[in-house]
């Protein structure tokens, strides 16, 4: 019997995997996910689950999201939390592109304004924007001033004329994590992100413009802001080579590591070692610093994005009514404290592929929006929604806090350029204005490559970890 067959549901949108499925399993593994995705769910992505869930310190339970899919180790869409004093940190369970995230900036034009030049703007932006495979943007920093940036997070961009000082207030942990040590951070890592802060990157990574298409929910809509046909900006990127290196690096610390404190696992991809540890506190520091670096990256990509819609147009910064509504790491650990067994517990959540849903009245949710829960970004493809949803009390119950953080592949990056060749990509992307600097990025992120979003927060919101406030419609989409 295979995996899959061995999930049973419990309740609307409620899979679970018992405790000892697999060989050491120490915790039950919960799938939140749809009938509709259930079609689509991996039984790699379940074993990865599963083997997580033999981690020392691990607790309660492994909860996995809608938009899961394979991941490296731990499947994307997971959540795994550990004892912070037994427990393990995995660098797999985190994920290469530390803390790539999400940012919604919010601005005074109108849908019916930008329509109509739609093309021409995205084409400005393709040229004012860094994007793609090895693409550099307009700073080439020193080691010392990366130091600086992986200290400070979004407020070395700020400080350096990259936004504005209020943009800090709407940005999970104001956008500067206070863990950092750029010391154990490899001279590699600083060669790679010497000449890519302020770029988009590759992959999945985009800048896009939407319009609200839909109000859910009016109170919440407007204490965040947002009203139906407003023009708004998305980002999504991360740490990029900088991060990238530092999971690389300490892969295999953590790989060299197992033995030293006699640590077994069922795939060499979950390496870990103790977070108390030398090596762990070390990989946390860096891991860390990567995230201060992405914090600063989409705090100046945020900018410049806004900036050259800004002069394109011919208005003034208060004309443009730019405001960052929120910006949220995917793709990091975090060390937060959840009743257990109602005992309360100092733990360490691994959100891969997952971000924080923070109910109202947490102490770290911004004080703009503590009566109403953290927002929520829900990114879907070029071609289709995403969504702005805010926190509930019941996610700190049912998934350490935590919600889906996109909309999830449904094809490799190779059959979507299959698909996309067999089909035609004019047919393809009929309707839809995506620039990008190679066209065999758009080819992989066709929307046909991805999981319908609006299937997968309809999960999130029934379950009450998230509620829907408002629905996004790209207007044009930058690709990395």
């Amino acid at each position: 019997m295979g995996l899959k067959e061995a999930l049973f549901c419990i309740s609307d949108y409620v899979y679970m995997l018992k405790e000892n499925t697999v060989a050491g399993q120490r915790v039950p593994v919960y799938f939140y996910i749809s009938d509709r995705l259930f079609e689509h769910l991996e039984e790699d992505a379940i074993r990865q689950a599963a083997n997580a869930g033999t981690l020392p310190g691990v607790e309660k339970a492994i909860y996995v999201m809608p938009d899961v899919h394979v991941g490296y180790g731990f499947p994307v869409g997971g959540v795994m939390a550990v004892d912070t004093q037994t427990g393990i940190i995995s660098p797999g369970s985190i994920g290469y592109d530390i803390n790539c995230g999400v940012r919604l900036v919010a601005t005074n034009l109108s849908e019916e304004r930008i329509l109509p030049i739609r093309q021409e703007l995205m084409q400005e932006i393709l040229n004012k924007v860094p994007a793609g495979v090895g693409s550099r943007g307009r700073l080439k920093l020193s080691k010392e001033q990366l130091k600086e940036v992986a200290i400070k997070g979004a407020r070395w961009a700020v400080e350096h004329g990259f936004g504005f000082e209020e943009d800090l207030t709407h940005i999970e942990s104001s956008g500067t994590l206070p863990d950092a040590d750029p010391d154990k951070v490899s001279n590699f890592a600083y060669e790679r992100g010497a000449q890519e802060l302020g770029t988009v990157g590759s992959g999945n990574h985009f800048v896009e413009i939407q319009a609200v298409d839909e109000i859910y929910d009016e109170h919440t809509a407007q204490k965040l802001g947002i009203s139906v046909g407003q023009v708004v900006i998305m980002v999504h990127s991360g740490s990029r080579g900088f991060g990238h290196q530092v999971c690389v690096d300490y892969l295999k610390v953590a790989k060299d590591a197992l033995d030293k404190y006699k640590i077994h696992i069922p795939d060499m991809q979950l390496a870990c070692m103790p977070f108390k540890s030398e090596e762990g506190q070390s990989y946390f520091k860096a891991m860390n610093s990567a995230a201060n670096y992405a914090f600063a990256n989409r705090q100046i990509l945020g900018f410049i994005t806004a900036d050259t819609i800004r002069r394109f147009l011919g208005v003034s910064w208060e004309e443009l009514g730019y405001r960052v509504v929120y910006d949220l790491a995917h793709n990091i650990g975090k060390v937060e404290r959840y009743k257990v067994d109602g005992e309360e517990k100092e733990l360490l959540v691994h959100r891969k592929g997952a971000t924080r849903a923070f109910p109202p009245y947490n102490p770290d949710v911004p004080p703009a929006y503590r009566d109403v829960g953290q927002p929520v970004l829900i990114p879907g493809d070029i071609g289709r929604y995403s969504f702005l949803l805010v926190g509930t009390p019941k996610s700190m119950e049912i998934s350490f806090g935590s919600a889906c953080h996109g909309a999830g592949r449904l094809m490799s990056r190779t059959k979507a350029k299959e698909y996309a060749r067999k089909e035609g990509i004019e047919k393809v992307l009929s309707g839809i204005v995506v620039v990008a600097r190679g066209k065999g990025t758009i080819m992989e992120e066709i929307p046909q490559a991805y999981k319908d979003v609006t299937e997968v927060v309809k999960v999130v919101d029934a379950l009450g970890i998230a509620k829907l406030v408002a629905r996004l419609k790209p207007i044009g989409t930058l690709k990395g």
